[in-house]
Order: C-alpha cells, then structure tokens, then sequence
C-alpha cells in the first residue's frame, strides 16, 4: 500500500538525517522518507516527488549559503511547504526564515516529540515556530530592506539568481530554464534593477548577505 505522506530531509549529517527519521517514523500515516545530502540532491529529491508533503532543510548545506536555498527551492517548487531545520535559532534567523517564505522552523536542539509537533502542525497548514519565538522587528534595516526587494521577485527572477549565485552563465541558465539566452537578460536586467544594483557580482552579494549569519548552522 502507498504511503500517504512523502517527506524530503536535506541535511548533510548523516546523524542528524537518521534522528529526523526516527522522529518522523512515530508519525501517523507512515511516511514515506526522502534523504538528500547536498542541496542539489534536495533539489533532485522535489523534481522526483512532484507530490511530496514536505521538505525538511538544513541551512547549512553544500551547494548552498544560507537562507539563499530556501528562497532558490520556494521559487521552484512554490507547492512544497518548506521547513527550516537549524542549529541558529535565534529570533532574527527564524524571521528572516519566515519571511522569505518557510512555513516554519525548527530548531536542531529540539526533542524528539517537538520536532513531531512541528511537522504535524505544518502537514496540517500552520506556520510553526519553537516555543517561546516572539516575533520582533528585524534589527538590521539593511538586510530587512533586502528582504522587501528580493520579495518582488517573480518565481522565474528568484530561479535565475540562485542559478546566479551558483556560478551559471546566461547561456547554461537558459538550457536549464528551458528559455531563450534574450529571455534570461531580461530576467537579469529585471533583478538588477529590483536589487537596485549595478551588476551580477553584486546581485550575488546581496543574496549572500541573507546567508552570511547562518554560516554555523
């Protein structure tokens, strides 16, 4: 019989992978469990299971800084509900998470049975935080202004400049889009003006300024 649920966990300590599974095996419904050890496995495992329930992810995995995949997964799959997993769980980290899209976040150090509660509160439709998280303004108004901007984005734009972020050239961002080379310029041109900056380099910067507090996640 096939497992009603299907959950993606992206995380490069294999340990940690292994209690995430133990926390979802005690779950009603049985799922059915994805494992991803970099961000492009993570990416591989949602294009594979178009109809999976939930991803589960690491800020701190290769291929990726920080908080930059999770906006790079929201824009691409924009059905999957995307929790973040992460040893920095400070309330700035858990907003900027929030903002940027998650439908929640959980922190590393929690147990066994919040970890459940959690994930059961999202399958259900909420957004979760841990307990005691109070929702303060963000203090860096930098990094708060650069949240409103890559919000503007549309879901092809945020696609395009993680790609840029990657390293990728117009030419191969288009193979992967499936697009014309005109059409990922235009796409660039749109991002730099949104960013309201003055070149690619830049653009990459500012996206890795969102990353840059959750490097020892």
């Amino acid at each position: 019989m096939a497992s009603a649920l299907t959950i993606i966990i992206a995380d490069d300590h294999p340990l940690f992978r292994g209690a995430l599974k133990q926390a979802l095996t005690g779950m009603a419904g049985n799922p059915d469990i994805v494992e991803a050890g970099d961000f492009e496995a993570a990416r591989k495992a949602a294009t594979d299971h178009p109809n999976a329930d939930l991803l589960l992810l690491d800020l701190a995995m290769p291929g990726v800084s920080g908080l930059s995949g999770l906006i790079s997964l929201r824009a691409e799959f924009q059905s999957l509900p995307v929790v973040i997993v992460s040893a920095s769980d400070d309330p700035a980290t858990i907003r900027r998470a929030l903002d940027l899209g998650a439908s929640g976040f959980i922190s590393k150090s929690a147990s066994i049975e919040d970890i459940r509660e959690g994930i059961g509160s999202v399958l259900e439709g909420n957004i979760y935080t841990p307990g005691g998280y109070v929702r303060g303004p963000e203090q860096d108004s930098e990094v708060a202004d650069l949240i409103a901007r890559l919000r503007t984005l549309t879901p092809q734009q945020s696609r395009v400049l993680a790609m840029l972020a990657e390293g990728l050239l117009n030419k191969q961002i288009a193979y992967e889009l499936g697009v014309s080379e005109a059409t990922i310029k235009a796409h660039v041109s749109a991002i730099l003006l949104k960013l309201n900056v003055d070149s690619r380099t830049q653009a990459v910067i500012q996206l890795g300024k969102i990353g840059a507090a959750q490097a020892a996640a």
